[in-house]
């Protein structure tokens, strides 16, 4: 009872998901979306432009070849992405579309590469907020970075361990302080050096021309294509809308558009200005600071002359809120990796636990997996940024090309019936073209800076969901051999001519279910032949529909639920008095499923004077640790609570052949 007490002060207290009003509590608005979402995408800017100008080296000016290449790049994935949510407008996203479009397999590796994806997404932006942070901190102190990182996820987890829409709030003061002190700065940078612009471009032609005389066109070519792919690091969050779409307030389509309209422009202006801003202000590597720290120092700077007191607290302002933006789009990671993980949970492709929500809705457990991971990955760097991009831009670009292949593939199947199908396919073909390239250049320019291991990682992660996939793909298809042999019986064909009447006193079966099938018939064939000396009088079905994630999108799927169980219930019913018992059916929708087991059978137990509850639990040839993971120990839990209540309860074997 204390436990449940400091964890409701913890972790928020719990939400009824049949409350109408829940869904508002949750959801997102396009505004908190966009600082939920879209934070990952615009705080890239901190450190995808300085990645790619570093990869130019002392050819600064061709930067702005990159400027144009950064922006298209952002319109054409955000144009595709938003394609995405009117073909999938209840989420899933990339992972979604190419399950659907290019098959369950390539599903995977998309799928896959999401998780990693959003993993990175928390570790990179830790790391690269921390880097802020430590910008305007003495260099003596850079030795506690790696443990202020450890810390700040730690925080996160139990922020999002509380709820969705509680973490984000938090952030927005933060986010909007970014935007504010940002486009300020950009602005700023523009007016004070706007006359030095037209010097700027003739500069660039000219170093150009000078580069592709000395050195040639092919060596040009490989030189920006290097820093083009060391900037993908910007790109990241484009999807991540799509991903989350369940997560919006309705209408989910306009809203998700609005959002991605929101994420585009800003993502757009802050790297793209910022990487302007670098060539126009003549910005440097200074130890122990970020290029972004440098230019604002530059920038705001110029107010000092004006004997503005506050530039210094301008610039610190600044830094600050860019340090804690990344925290913010670290959140992006903890919305977006839960969401994916639960869609492969209900694809076999993760244990199912990962599917569940807790009394908080929360996807508690993709919440732990995510952080436990993105601090596992920031210790092995050490927070190192730039190896950390490698990593990101690696996995973020396998998402986009395979899901950007799979719209590509929609669009020619409906070119006969859709308008405009040409246009959206070339789109689409061009971030293709666009994604891929950063995908193979880094690959191939950093594999052995790191682009070894998140190809060993993404591969070994595909390699478990193989693994398993195939073990509940045999369980299952052993269930559906006991379903072939018992679930057609022609038994019992008539019902009794008058409707059993109830006997309270008499001996009862209550029998705890979950699908109509062999499974369950099994479990009553099983109770007849233990009971054989007593008979039933009373037999009773009992079922919980398990609220988890993928079913947490609507009202309506919720109302598709309760049907599904009202019609499994009902077959048993009708098979039960067709054996000659009188039979009822008790059910309830929640998203824990033993304690709303348990509150039903004490209500069962209150008006039938001897009952007995049975609950099926599967049971392997080998048990192990492994099997445990992978399926619920629900029965054994039910059976403790209702024993402990004193109930009788037994738990019913069903052999996995």
């Amino acid at each position: 009872m204390m436990w449940k007490k400091i964890e409701e002060v913890l972790l928020g207290k719990a939400k009824d998901p049949l409350d109408v009003s829940t869904f508002e509590q949750i959801s997102l608005i396009a505004f908190l979306a966009w600082v939920g979402l879209g934070a990952d995408g615009l705080s890239s800017s901190a450190y995808g432009p300085e990645e790619a100008f570093i990869a130019l080296g002392h050819n600064k000016y061709l930067a702005l070849y990159l400027v144009i290449a950064t922006a298209v790049t952002i319109f054409t994935i955000s144009y595709s992405y938003n394609q995405v949510i009117d073909l999938f407008p209840h989420g899933g996203g990339g992972y979604m579309v190419v399950s659907k479009l290019l098959g369950r397999d390539w599903g995977l590796v998309c799928g896959s590469a999401l998780v990693i994806d959003y993993i990175l997404t928390v570790s990179i932006s830790v790391a690269a907020g921390v880097d802020a942070v430590f910008s305007f901190l003495p260099i003596a102190w850079l030795g506690y970075k790696i443990n202020v990182g450890m810390v700040c996820i730690g925080m996160l987890i139990w922020l999002n361990m509380r709820g969705l829409k509680e973490s984000i709030k938090i952030l927005v003061p933060i986010f909007l302080t970014f935007v504010g002190t940002h486009l300020v700065m950009i602005v700023m940078g523009l007016v004070i050096r706007g006359p030095e612009i037209p010097t700027m471009l003739q500069t660039t032609a000219t170093e150009t021309n000078n580069f592709v005389n000395n050195q040639g066109l092919g060596p040009l070519f490989i030189l920006l294509l290097t820093a083009y792919s060391m900037g993908g690091g910007t790109y990241t969050g484009i999807e991540a809308v799509s991903n989350g779409l369940n997560q919006l307030r309705e209408p989910r389509v306009q809203t998700g558009k609005l959002t991605m309209i929101y994420m585009a422009l800003s993502l757009a202006i802050a790297a793209g200005g910022i990487l302007f801003l670098y060539v126009l202000w003549d910005i440097g590597h200074v130890a122990g600071k970020t290029m972004n720290a440098v230019l604002i120092s530059k920038i705001f700077g110029e107010l000092r002359p004006w004997s503005i007191p506050l530039a210094d607290s301008i610039i610190l302002i600044t830094l600050l809120s860019e340090g804690l933006l990344l925290f913010v789009a670290a959140q992006t990671g903890f919305i977006g990796g839960p969401n994916i993980i639960s869609n492969m949970a209900a694809d076999s492709w993760m244990p199912s636990r990962f599917a569940n929500l807790s009394v908080r809705l929360v996807r508690q457990n993709g919440v732990i997996f995510v952080g436990g991971a993105a601090l596992a990955i920031l210790w092995y760097t050490q927070g190192n940024v730039t190896t950390l991009v490698v990593f990101y831009a690696i996995n973020v670009s396998i998402t986009f090309t395979v899901s950007l292949l799979a719209m590509v593939k929609h669009w020619w199947q409906v070119r006969n019936e859709a308008k405009g199908w040409l246009t959206s396919l070339a789109i689409n073909g061009l971030g293709v073209i666009l994604t891929s390239t950063i995908l193979v250049t880094t690959t191939v320019m950093k594999f052995h800076d790191g682009a070894w291991v998140t190809l060993f990682i993404t591969g070994s992660f595909i390699a478990l969901c193989y693994v398993i996939n195939a073990h509940y793909r045999n369980v299952k298809l052993a269930l559906r051999r006991l379903d072939d042999l018992l679930g057609d019986l022609p038994i019992y064909d008539m019902l009794p001519e008058t409707p059993l009447r109830p006997q309270p006193e008499g001996p009862t079966a209550v029998l705890l279910v979950k699908e109509y099938g062999g499974l369950g018939i099994h479990a009553i064939f099983s109770i007849m032949r233990l009971f054989r000396g007593q008979k039933f009088k009373n037999f009773l079905f009992v079922s919980v529909g398990q609220i988890d994630a993928p079913s947490f999108t609507d009202l309506e799927e919720i109302g598709r639920l309760r049907a599904r169980i009202e019609k499994n219930l009902d077959s048993y019913v009708d098979l039960a008095q067709r054996m000659g018992y009188y039979t009822e059916r008790h059910y309830s929708l929640g998203t824990d499923r033993a304690a709303e087991l348990e509150k039903i059978c004490s209500g069962i137990a209150t008006n039938f004077v001897d009952p007995v509850f049975f609950c099926g639990k599967l049971i392997f040839a080998e048990e192990s640790s492994w099997t445990a993971f992978l399926h619920n120990q629900t029965p054994m839990e039910i059976q403790r609570r209702l024993m402990f209540a004193g109930l009788n309860t037994m738990v019913v074997p069903v052999r996995v052949l």
